[in-house]
C-alpha cells in the first residue's frame, strides 16, 4: 500500500520545472540528503543519468554539487534509459543511482527517481529518511573529503550488450521489419542499435531530441504516428518506448495497438508453456479484467498490487515470482533484470513471435480486453478519497449497478494532480455512463473541473 510522503510520489519526485520542488536549489539539497542517507564507509559512489529534456543539464549539475558536498563520488552517464541506469548501478558497484526524468510527461516537467545498489526502487523507509534529511541544515564535508565526478564513456555499449543478453544468443531478427519509436527520449541511440545488431530491418522515428520534443506526439503514450508508420512501411510490428525507456507499447502488422496488459499476457503464457514462469503474475489494481481471466484459463494466478512498478516489484519479491507489470507498459521480467525495461520487454515478445512462428496479432488472440473507461479529474493538492463519504457512496452505487459484471476504481494519481476515475465491465455503454457519472460527483464534491 502506498504511504503518503511530502515529496515522493509513486514514481519518485516529479513536477513542473521552476516550481517547487523541481528547482535547482532543491536539487542541490536533495543531492546532499541522498549522499548523507546512502553513503557509507564501504560505498561512496552514485550514478547520475537523465533523459533528453533541456532541464536535465541544470538538475544534473545541482545534484552533482550536492552529492559532492556530502562526500560522494559521482559517475555521470548522460542521456540513458532509466533501466540502463539501474543496470549500470549494479555492474559499476555504486551505492545508488539518480535518474533525472519525468518519464512520459512533456518537456516542461521533470523529476527524480532513485534506484538502490541492487538496481531496484528505493524502499519507502529510505525515501522517508531522505525527506527527513532534507529538513536538516546542509553541512559540507571538509574539502579533503569532497566527492569527484567522472563521466562514464562506455555506458551505451554496456547496456546494448546487456539487452541482447536477455534473449538466446542464437536468436536472429533477420527478416523482421520493425518500426521503432523512441519518443525523442533517452532510448534514441541505444534502442535502434539493439535491434539493428540483432539483424532486424529497423525504421526509427522519434530519434531527434532537441530538449523540447520529448514525448511530443510520439512514444508509448501517443502511438498514432507509430501505427501509421507500421502500415506505411508494411512492417511486421512496431515498438513504442516512452521518454525514459521503462515503458513499452507495441503495434501489430495491422496497426492495432497492444498495451502493457496484452504484452504481459504474451510473455506470461510463453514462460508458462516453457515451464519457466515460476509462480503467477503480479498486475495492479488497474490491470484489465481480461488479463486476469485469460491467465486463469491457462492456470496462472494474477495478484494485484497498488499502482506503480515499485509496488509490483515489492509483491514479486514477497511472492517469489518473476513476472509482473502495469497496463501502462511497465513490465518487470525479474528473470532478466531488476526493474521495468521497455527494450528488454519488447525483446521477450519478439522472441515468442520467432519461437512460435506467429505474428503479434495471433499471440494476442487469447486475451479479450474488457471495455475500460478512465476520466482524469484535476484536483488541487493531495486528496484522501476515503474521507469523502458521498464519493464512497457513489462508488458503491455504481458497483451495485454493475452487479458483478465489472469494477470501479478511484485513485489519486501519484504523478499528476488528478483523481483517476476508472470503470470497467462487459457493457461499454454502461461503463462510459458510470465513469461519467462518477467523475461528475468527484468534480462537484472536490470543487474542480473534469478534464
Amino acid at each position: 500500500m502506498a504511504v503518503s510522503r511530502k515529496y515522493f510520489g509513486t514514481d519518485g519526485i516529479r513536477g513542473r520545472v521552476g516550481e517547487a520542488p523541481i528547482t535547482a536549489d532543491f536539487m542541490l539539497k536533495l543531492g546532499w540528503a541522498v549522499g548523507k542517507v546512502l553513503g557509507s564507509s564501504t560505498c561512496d559512489k552514485v550514478l547520475i543519468g537523465k533523459d533528453t529534456r533541456i532541464s536535465g543539464y541544470m538538475f544534473e549539475s545541482a545534484l552533482e554539487a550536492g552529492l559532492s558536498a556530502a562526500g560522494m563520488d559521482i559517475r555521470l552517464l548522460g542521456p540513458m534509459p532509466t533501466p540502463a541506469i539501474a543496470y549500470l548501478t549494479r555492474t559499476l558497484h555504486a551505492c545508488a543511482d539518480i535518474v533525472i526524468s519525468a518519464s512520459h510527461n512533456p518537456y516542461a516537467d521533470n523529476g527524480i527517481k532513485f534506484f538502490s545498489a541492487q538496481g531496484t526502487k528505493l524502499p519507502d523507509e529510505v525515501e522517508r529518511e531522505i525527506e527527513r534529511m532534507l529538513d536538516e541544515p546542509m553541512v559540507t564535508v571538509d574539502s579533503s573529503q569532497l566527492g569527484k565526478a567522472v563521466r562514464v564513456h562506455d555506458a551505451e555499449g554496456r547496456y546494448i550488450e546487456f539487452c541482447k543478453s536477455t534473449v538466446p544468443l542464437s536468436l536472429s531478427l533477420h527478416g523482421l521489419k520493425i518500426v521503432l519509436d523512441c519518443a525523442n527520449g533517452a532510448t534514441y541511440k541505444v534502442a535502434p542499435a539493439v535491434f539493428d545488431e540483432m539483424d532486424a530491418e529497423v525504421i526509427s522515428i522519434g530519434v531527434e531530441p532537441d530538449g523540447l520534443n520529448i514525448n511530443e506526439d510520439c512514444g508509448s503514450t501517443k502511438p498514432k504516428n507509430l501505427q501509421a508508420a507500421v502500415l506505411e512501411h508494411g512492417a511486421d510490428l512496431g515498438i513504442a518506448l516512452d521518454g525514459d525507456g521503462d515503458r513499452v507499447a507495441m503495434v501489430d502488422h495491422t496497426g492495432q495497438l497492444l498495451d502493457g496488459d496484452e504484452l504481459l499476457y504474451i510473455i506470461a503464457r510463453s514462460r508458462h508453456q516453457a515451464g519457466m514462469l515460476r509462480g503467477g503474475v503480479v498486475g495492479t489494481v488497474m490491470s484489465n479484467l481480461g488479463l486476469e481471466h485469460a491467465l486463469k484459463r491457462d492456470g496462472i494466478e494474477l495478484k494485484r498490487a497498488a499502482v506503480g512498478d515499485h509496488y509490483v516489484l515489492e509483491m514479486l519479491v514477497q511472492e517469489g515470482w518473476v513476472l509482473g507489470g502495469e497496463s501502462s507498459g511497465h513490465i518487470i521480467c525479474m528473470d532478466r533484470t531488476a526493474t521495468g525495461d521497455g527494450i528488454v520487454s519488447a525483446l521477450q515478445v519478439v522472441t515468442e513471435m520467432i519461437k512460435s512462428n506467429k505474428r503479434l496479432a495471433e499471440l494476442r488472440e487469447g486475451m479479450h480486453k474488457y471495455p475500460q473507461h478512465m476520466i482524469n479529474v484535476p484536483v488541487s493538492g493531495r486528496v484522501n478519497l476515503k474521507e469523502h463519504a458521498p464519493i464512497q457512496a457513489a462508488v458503491q452505487a455504481s458497483e451495485a449497478r454493475l452487479a458483478g459484471r465489472g469494477r470501479v476504481l478511484l485513485r489519486p494519481s501519484g504523478t499528476e494532480p488528478v483523481v483517476r476515475v476508472m470503470v470497467e465491465g462487459e457493457d461499454e455503454a454502461q461503463v462510459r455512463q458510470e465513469a461519467a457519472e462518477l467523475a461528475e460527483v468527484v468534480q462537484r464534491l472536490l470543487n474542480t473541473t473534469a478534464a
